[in-house]
Parts: structure tokens; C-alpha cells; sequence
């Protein structure tokens, strides 16, 4: 082996060495996440409404209480702002007096199918056991071309995962920094009109291809481009910042906590702590949930998912402009770097 072959080995060896630990450390971590929040999911806290009026109803949730800590009762003034809950998805069910002396349960299924499926069962128990009647009604039942409700969890799914992507293969070819602000802006374009066409795709799949939401395809595509964006540009600002080694980063908040941690497999009452309020602020989850209140809640509760993923699309475009005007000028100051091919993969580029 010459010197030449000697230090090439020499300088390749130990990027490769450490790679490969990275990428063993993050499916150690994607196992450890997915088997860890979902081989045993058991419901806490459920959160079930109740009018502080109603003292039959608040009498059994007590009782339930007592046995039991799969629901949570949250009590309301009245029976008017206990269904409001129930609609802007504060609640997933409401229990009240019903007819013959029993009870009525009213639920949202959209919510979580998981989720009212744990609360009917629970009080179906209860209320077998003491011989009351309980009458149900799913308010807001999911369409019966999904009846588990997991399309909007894998759609954007898709769209997350298309948005990083789009991230990592323009890193890659075209340099994970941009030189110039005005380089950032352009990629910050090419990705917004990324972003608008996979949101219409993903629109028309679950649309008028498998006739799941046809009727809501423009807001379905709407939905889309703002995650595939937010995706996309919280994943170049963090390669902007770290290189292509920032991937991995982008891959563990994304994928090995994010789609765990969604709530769209399971309600987020069924995970883990750690994971139970994530999908308030991880891209998948507010993604998630941006969608099931558009499609069936007319909007309720679609003010902080919407208002979170546009601050992410904002911060990740700053981010990736105050890497261009950092590293992105220093690494032009020192000159290009450059292989037989070209820029070499994952250094600062155009």
C-alpha cells in the first residue's frame, strides 16, 4: 500500500467510523422510541366532560374515579360550554343524564378513536355493573372510509418526511449552506414550491384517488404545503448550521420522537410522559392536528397547531439565512471546497 493509499485510508476511516456509530445510535434510538411508546399503550387521564350541575353524571365519574385512573373528569358551568369542549377537542366525550334515569355518553370519535374506545368502555363497565342505562352518540364520528382514524397521522407522515427529504437531497447536491443570502433565498422558493405541489399531492391521494376526502381536497393541500414547508425548513437550518451531520438531529426530532410522539397512533393520553405533550409542539403532531380540525371539527382548535408550524417555517428560514450570512460567507472567504466532481457532499455550497 503506497503513502498516498495510506493516507486516504487514514482520513476516510474515521468519518466513516463515526458515521456509522451516529447511525447506529439513532436506530438504537427509533427502536427504543417506537417499541418503547407503542407495545403497551395504556390510556391515563383521559379527559371526559362533565356539567358541574349534572350531579348523576358527576357522581359516576367519581365512582369511576375511585377504581380507576383512565379518565380524567373536567367540569363545566353548564351543558353548553361541556359540549364546546367537546367540539373544540378539550374533551373527548361528555357524560350527562340521559333518558330513563340513565345516562348519555357523547363523544367526538375524530378526536381519537382509541381514545373514545377506552372511555365507552369504561363506563359500559360501570354502568353495566350498576344496572343504569347508557345511551351513546359520536358527534363527530370519523368517515367510514377511515374508521380507525389513522389517515391524517400517515398523510402527514408523508409530508414530513417529504419535506426533510427535499431538504437533504438539495444539502447534498447544492451544499448544505448556502454562500449568499441571496442563494438561501432561492432554496427558501424552490422548497415553497416543493412544498405546494406534494401538499396537492398528498391531496389528491387521499382525495379523488382512494375517495377518502374528496370533498376537502383544497384544504387538505393548504394543510400539506405549510407542514411540508415547515418540515423543510426546519430541517435546512439545522444542515445549515451542523452539515449534513445535522441530518441526523433533523431525523430524531422528525421521525424518532416526532411520529411517536404525534398522537396520531394513539392518543397522546396512551404514551409514555416524555412523549404525552409533544404533539403540542413537534412538526408531525401539530401537523395531525391541524388536519383533524379542519376536516372535522369546522376549525375548532386549529389556532395553535396552524400558528405553531408557520413560527417553525419563520424560524427555519431564519435560521437558514443567519447560516448563509455565518458560515456560509467564512466558507466563502476561504475558498471553494472541491473534489474531481465537484462540491463535495454536505460542505458549505451554493
Amino acid at each position: 500500500m503506497d503513502n498516498g493509499t495510506q493516507r486516504s485510508a487514514r482520513d476516510w476511516a474515521p468519518r466513516s467510523i463515526g458515521l456509522l456509530l451516529g447511525t447506529f445510535a439513532l436506530a438504537t434510538a427509533f427502536i427504543a422510541a417506537y417499541v418503547g411508546a407503542l407495545h403497551h399503550p395504556t390510556p391515563r387521564d383521559l379527559p371526559i366532560g362533565v356539567a358541574s350541575g349534572d350531579q348523576r353524571a358527576r357522581a359516576t365519574l367519581d365512582a369511576v374515579r375511585g377504581q380507576t385512573n383512565i379518565l380524567k373528569p373536567i367540569e363545566y358551568d353548564d351543558p353548553s360550554a361541556a359540549e364546546h369542549g367537546l367540539l373544540s377537542r378539550a374533551v373527548y366525550a361528555v357524560l350527562s343524564t340521559g333518558p330513563d334515569n340513565g345516562l348519555l355518553l357523547t363523544v367526538a370519535s375524530a378526536s381519537g378513536p382509541s381514545a373514545t374506545s377506552a372511555i365507552k368502555e369504561v363506563l359500559g363497565t360501570a354502568a353495566t355493573r350498576t344496572g343504569t342505562p347508557l345511551q351513546i352518540v359520536d358527534e363527530v364520528p370519523v368517515t367510514s372510509t377511515d374508521p380507525r382514524g389513522v389517515v391524517p397521522f400517515y398523510l402527514n407522515v408523508g409530508y414530513v418526511l417529504g419535506g426533510y427529504l427535499a431538504s437533504t437531497v438539495l444539502g447534498i447536491s447544492a451544499g448544505t449552506t448556502p454562500r449568499t443570502v441571496r442563494r438561501a433565498g432561492l432554496r427558501i422558493a424552490a422548497l415553497a414550491v416543493y412544498s405546494v405541489l406534494l401538499g396537492i399531492s398528498g391531496a389528491v391521494v387521499v382525495g379523488p384517488v382512494l375517495d377518502i376526502w374528496h370533498h376537502d381536497v383544497p384544504t387538505i393541500a393548504a394543510i400539506g404545503a405549510l407542514a411540508v414547508f415547515a418540515a423543510a425548513l426546519t430541517a435546512s437550518a439545522i444542515q445549515g448550521w451542523l452539515g449534513i451531520a445535522g441530518t441526523a438531529l433533523v431525523i430524531l426530532l422528525l421521525v424518532v420522537l416526532g411520529n411517536p410522539g404525534s398522537g396520531g397512533i394513539y392518543a397522546p393520553e396512551f404514551l409514555p410522559w416524555l412523549l404525552r405533550g409533544m404533539h403540542r409542539w413537534n412538526v408531525p403532531g401539530l401537523a395531525n392536528d391541524l388536519t383533524k380540525a379542519a376536516v372535522y371539527f369546522d376549525w375548532r382548535s386549529a389556532g395553535w397547531p396552524a400558528f405553531a408550524l408557520a413560527i417553525w417555517a419563520v424560524l427555519g428560514g431564519l435560521g437558514l439565512v443567519s447560516a448563509s450570512l455565518v458560515r456560509g460567507r467564512r466558507a466563502a472567504a476561504s475558498g471553494p471546497a472541491t473534489t474531481r466532481s465537484g462540491p463535495a457532499p454536505g460542505r458549505h455550497g451554493g
